[in-house]
């Protein structure tokens, strides 16, 4: 009997290997997923690692090694650092050539010094260049310095300058502010007086000191209208223009000027904003 029973179990436990392999039966426990189709590169493990399924638990796969930690990389130097140490060598190597002067040092600091010309050189060379490809960026289109291009400019200019001045006098006067014992006054009175004659500008001449003048005979006599103006009350001559529009005075100079510049102020100042022209 024991024989029989001995035969008996291990036709169950054969028949329950069969059943395990036939069915895909699993060790996972109850509830779990399938488990995954277990991959390799090694392909004499492709048998039992790929075509096999071998159990929730069971690892086949070969671990990655890790990676290499990156290097951290180095900050990048600013171009105001490398110039400032460019500037600090070519100090040291001239103070060195100073203090020692051998052939070596000489030579050292020679050759550093042609380096740096050379790259102001090329600075210079491409700042040109981007100058002529810019309109924007060229001056000189504003302010020519060609002697062709100057000329054009300034008649132009003269031009414009003229058309203002010839309009002038629908708005503006001129208060001339002179003294019979100023030397100055001597030679600005009849610049004056020319000024105010070609563009038919009233002129209100005003005597600091009671004295007359040849130029403006119908002077009056000052009381005090300068600091009413909020001007330098010392100063003479001084020429004002009067806008009768807004009830303002604008100070064209004081002392000798002459006859363009006087009329090249009071253009700038009555149709040109600051900054618009320079």
């Amino acid at each position: 009997m024991q024989v029989r029973a001995s035969k008996t179990g291990q036709r169950l436990l054969a028949a329950c290997l069969a059943l395990t392999a036939t069915s895909g039966f699993s060790t996972a426990p109850a509830g779990a997923e399938e488990p995954p189709l277990v991959t390799t590169d090694d392909r004499q493990d492709s048998f039992y690692c790929a075509e096999r399924r071998l159990g929730y638990w069971f690892y086949c796969a070969k671990p990655k090694p890790p990676e290499p930690a990156s290097k951290p990389s180095a900050p990048a130097v600013s171009a105001t650092s490398q110039l400032d140490a460019v500037t600090a060598e070519l100090r040291e190597l001239k103070a060195k050539a100073i203090m020692e002067p051998t052939p070596a040092n000489v030579t050292a600091y020679i050759r550093f010094q042609r380096e740096q010309l050379d790259r102001a050189s090329l600075f210079s060379d491409v700042w040109q260049r981007a100058i002529w490809q810019d309109p924007d960026l060229d001056y000189t289109l504003q302010r020519p310095v060609s002697t062709l291009g100057k000329r054009q400019w300034q008649d132009a200019r003269g031009a414009e300058r003229n058309t203002v001045m010839a309009h002038l006098s629908e708005r503006y006067g001129l208060f001339y502010f002179f003294a019979q014992t100023c030397g100055a006054c001597e030679v600005m009175s009849p610049i004056v007086q020319s000024v105010a004659s070609t563009w038919h500008i009233t002129v209100r001449a005003v005597s600091t000191d009671g004295g007359p003048s040849r130029q403006f005979p119908s002077y009056t006599v000052e009381t005090n209208q300068r600091v009413r103006m909020g001007l330098e009350p010392k100063v003479t001559p001084a020429v004002v223009l009067w806008d009768a529009a807004k009830g303002q005075a604008i100070p064209i100079g004081y002392g000798v000027m002459s006859a363009d510049e006087l009329q090249d102020r009071i253009y700038l100042l009555t149709s040109k904003e600051a900054g618009r022209d320079y």
